[in-house]
């Protein structure tokens, strides 16, 4: 250093020789040691010839839980809103909003819920929903999302994959009855007490939670719970706050795969805290207050960890406008609750955009706000910046095995970037573009699988650790299973999906669940479900179907068998009746020329 230090000091020219050496030596090494390459030592002007990209950030992660930031974010502004239900008729301070958590909390300790136990909660948006999100995190429990469409079997094999000790259940979403689906796959519910149920079907189920009013058979009420606790109860849950730690799991969502088993994606507090976090704040929620209108669904990561765990973090105001998506509703919320940030999927963006009451309610409180769940065309999103106010709008992407987003595009990147492309990294986060085969990573603009690595991914597959090790390595990369280019600014755009999955309207289907569910029609041989596509759902379901020999049947057949057994968004929209399907050489399906032959028998090309 003594050295340098009298070389430096003999003239300037010298010290500009020095410097220049030193910043060429650190070029080489780079050079040397990463697959990117430099144009200057700026990172603002960085350019890549290999599909890897970093985005270091100089905003610290979270390292605390979800109890701690609700005691944070309620002593600073108690009095300021925290959740808004219009269809509820429900309002709540921070204040308000905590001390709910708490008796909830509380009276969970007290019907025998510790930590690490799974409660599951099957409902739409309602205030309930929201209450058990953070009650289950202040006392160390893991919240298990049940999509509010699940039917018996589905619910069955949820309630049984992660061994769920306690449901949390509305009565009934539009024209499904909860617990006489509930009775049908745990028939000595009815004659339990509650909170002791033994069900052969159900072994790990004890205890389940009615919402609403009346009395259900075998169950406790939901108000039963928020007056069981005692002052002992209520001394335990502010003394775990200092006793849980935020790499324990809190959450559980399931996804599908390949094999059309669903997987129980298993979250922790670090995980969905910070990527609310770094999300809420490339929105710039950190600035100034925001109301966040929040119509997607609350069992699914993008409701829960952008909206009411993105709002938490920010002091934001979360506005719920209805139980399920309506456009009316939204709109209604927009004018009235004064909204600064709308989230939505490109479908609901466009329902909202050509109701017929569009023009009669005020856009103007609008300013951002995130289209996500499915590719956004750029002309719902130019209407939604012209038409909504909303210019400063990002498109988010990711996988709940992320939780969920691993790259943003912002309002600092132009509207045809941001429809074009997923964006870059989310700060903190790495990604790549891989050869599929040898695992190398790409040269920029090749298609590859694209892979993310980072503090949002997954703790893994719950009580599944081959699954977990099919998308997760050693070295901690995400496989994503989607087919991506990365730009030489680290732009990246999907161009495939190497998992088949449809996205319909933001609903993830996996063609193998719909598969394995019509194999069992005893009419039906052989049958391939593909996605094809739609001008307001993004895509649709088809299936093609051969059916044993001598059988006939036509659609509405087929329909029908789906109606009541399978979620409605995965019944096929087109049922295709064939002979054959296209075959490669190994006896492989052809789903692309299943998909390209789909949309000329259909009349689709005629809308694209």
């Amino acid at each position: 250093m003594d050295v340098c230090y009298r070389s430096l000091m003999l003239t300037q020219q010298v010290t500009k020789f020095a410097v220049w050496g030193r910043l060429q030596h650190k070029h080489r090494l780079l050079q040397a040691t990463s697959k990117c390459a430099f144009s200057t030592a700026s990172q603002q002007e960085q350019k890549y010839t290999q599909s890897y990209a970093h985005t270091a950030s100089s905003v610290p992660l979270v390292g605390q839980t979800i109890g701690k930031i609700i005691d944070e974010t309620t002593e600073k502004w108690p009095d300021r809103t925290a959740v808004v239900f219009p269809q509820q008729g429900i309002r709540r301070t921070y204040e308000e909003f905590r001390q709910e958590i708490d008796r909830l909390a509380a009276g969970l300790l007290a019907i025998g819920i510790k930590r690490g136990d799974r409660v599951g909660m099957w409902s739409p948006n309602r205030l309930e929903w929201v209450l058990t999100q953070y009650a289950t995190s202040r006392i160390g429990a893991i919240q298990v999302n049940i999509n509010p469409a699940y039917r018996p079997m589905e619910l069955e094999y949820a309630l049984n994959k992660v061994g769920c000790k306690a449901l949390i259940s509305d009565q009934s979403f539009k024209t499904q009855d909860y617990y006489e689906m509930l009775r049908e796959i745990c028939p000595e519910l009815d004659k339990s007490h509650p909170g002791e149920i033994n069900s052969k079907t159900l072994p790990s189920l004890k205890t389940v939670i009615m919402l609403g009013e009346g009395r259900f058979p075998g169950t406790y009420m939901f108000d039963d719970i928020l007056e069981a606790p005692s002052n002992e109860h209520f001394v335990e849950v502010e003394e775990l706050q200092d006793e849980l730690q935020f790499d324990d799991p809190i959450n559980i969502q399931f996804t599908s795969g390949t094999t059309g088993s669903p997987k129980g994606v298993t979250l922790s507090h670090h995980n969905i805290v910070n990527n609310a976090y770094l999300v809420g704040r490339a929105m710039e929620y950190h600035t100034k207050h925001h109301i966040i209108g929040v119509p997607v669904p609350l069992y699914h990561c993008f409701a829960m960890v952008l909206g009411s765990l993105s709002g938490l973090l920010n002091a934001s105001t979360v506005v719920y406008p209805s139980l399920s998506f309506e456009p009316l509703a939204s709109l209604q919320a927009i004018a009235k609750e004064r909204i600064t940030s709308m989230y939505g999927t490109p479908t609901m963006f466009i329902d909202m955009l050509n109701h017929p009451d569009f023009g009669k309610f005020d856009m103007s409180s609008l300013s951002t706000g995130i289209m996500a769940g499915s590719p956004c065309p750029i002309e719902v999103m130019k209407q939604a910046i012209n038409k909504m106010n909303t210019k400063d709008i990002n498109i988010c992407y990711g996988l709940t095995e992320t939780s969920p987003v691993s790259f943003q595009a912002t309002k600092e990147d132009p509207v045809e970037v941001r429809v074009s492309t997923i964006g870059k990294p989310l700060a903190h986060t790495e990604a790549k573009v891989i050869d599929s085969e040898t695992g190398d990573i790409v040269a920029v603009e090749t298609p590859g699988e694209l892979c993310t690595r980072g503090i949002s991914t997954m703790l893994g597959y719950w009580d599944d650790e081959k699954k977990t090790q099919e998308v997760v390595g050693k070295d901690r990369w995400f496989h994503t299973g989607d087919t991506a280019v990365m730009d030489e600014n680290g732009y990246v755009r999907i161009v495939g999906r190497i998992k088949d999955m449809i996205i319909r309207g933001g609903e993830n289907i996996y063609p193998v669940e719909v598969e394995q569910f019509l194999y069992t029609h005893p009419k039906i041989e052989d049958v391939q479900v593909i996605g094809v596509p739609d001008d307001r759902m993004g895509e649709e379901v088809c299936a093609w179907i051969k059916l044993k020999s001598a059988q006939t049947a036509d659609a509405k057949e087929i329909k029908d068998f789906c109606r009541g057994q399978i979620a409605h968004f995965k019944i096929p929209h087109y049922i295709c009746f064939v002979e054959s399907f296209p075959l490669t050489v190994t006896g492989k399906v052809q789903k692309y020329i299943m998909r390209q032959e789909s949309i000329g028998m259909l009349g689709l090309d005629k809308n694209m």
